[in-house]
């Protein structure tokens, strides 16, 4: 096959989960129940917390926040794959495909760092209390937010630029349910030695600095909690850190495991398994996670529940 201009390739082929058509409407309910469940659940965390005044508080500032990224995280994959499986099609416009890669490191890479910002606000909460609000004040908050927004907004854009300059075959067909970027460089026709650099390094920078950040952060807790006399004192401050935990290692659980899976040779309907895990699990799970572990949470959504019940039809 010969490499053609990448402005002469209109559109590529994502092969998706499965090219069996019985499965097809499995796939098309299962994902759009767990679609509908994100978002649903996500939307209800913001709008309790920004219904409440007491919930107008940092680690609940990052929830939201995590909630806004994992919904648009979520939008920018399942969607075009479920009108890829009514119209039982597989075509996605070359434009469409880089706008997915784009979205797709940017919210990937906030929910990073969102993560690693509220392991941040944990550490400062349980080992420096009497200077909390002092220190996670809202000029440092929207200061975090806003810089890591910055900083993957720019990695993003330099990936795609850098993409933009690669040549594909016409026809070229993507073994996955969305445009990932390991995947589309897999399938170039032209050398993508510095697409690769750049991937490995951003993925070490982003993957490896915020994961120590989060580590050192409750190493700090840990040690914090060891120095406490009063066992209750320890599981009421541990507790706080529960909901958050289990977010970090469901989220890096499932990174680690797609990186697994694109390891092995022959593995590429394995690794696109395994991004369901990341992409579509994770944020389902999340406001789960977030919801069931936090009485505050939990009252704030009973109270939109019995005023929407209590609203004349």
């Amino acid at each position: 096959m010969e490499a053609g201009n990448h402005t002469e390739v209109s559109e590529f082929l994502l092969l998706g989960l499965s090219e069996d058509p019985e499965l097809q409407p499995l796939f098309f309910g299962v994902f759009l129940s767990m679609y509908l469940v994100t978002v649903l659940g996500n939307l209800l965390i913001i709008l309790a917390i920004s219904s409440n005044s007491h919930l107008h508080t940092p680690m609940y500032f990052f929830l939201a926040n995590l909630s806004f990224v994992d919904i648009c995280f979520i939008s920018t994959t399942i969607p075009k794959m479920l009108v890829n499986i009514q119209e039982q099609s597989k075509d996605i416009s070359y434009i469409g495909c880089l706008t997915q890669v784009y979205f797709f490191i940017i919210f990937s890479g906030m929910d990073n760092f969102l993560l690693t910002v509220m392991a941040y606000d944990r550490f400062v909460a349980i080992c420096h209390p009497l200077h909390y609000m002092v220190i996670m004040n809202p000029r440092l908050c929207g200061l975090l937010v806003l810089t890591s927004w910055f900083i993957i907004f720019w990695v993003s854009l330099l990936h795609i630029l850098l993409l933009w300059q690669l040549t594909f075959c016409v026809g070229t067909e993507i073994p996955h349910f969305f445009c990932e970027l390991a995947q589309v460089l897999k399938v170039a026709c032209s050398d993508t030695l510095i697409n690769n650099i750049l991937l490995y390094v951003a993925t070490a920078l982003l993957g490896v600095f915020p994961l120590t950040g989060i580590l050192f952060s409750y190493s700090q807790i840990v040690s914090s909690l060891m120095r406490m006399s009063s066992a209750g004192g320890k599981y009421k401050a541990f507790s706080t850190c529960g909901s958050h935990l289990s977010a970090v290692f469901l989220f890096y659980g499932t990174s680690l495991g797609i990186y697994l899976s694109s390891t092995e040779t022959h593995s590429s309907q394995r690794s696109s398994i395994a991004s369901v895990m990341y992409t579509v699990v994770t944020p389902m799970l999340n406001p789960f996670i977030y919801t069931l572990r936090n009485n505050d949470v939990k009252g704030a959504l009973g109270r939109i529940f019995s005023l929407a019940a209590s609203c004349p039809r």
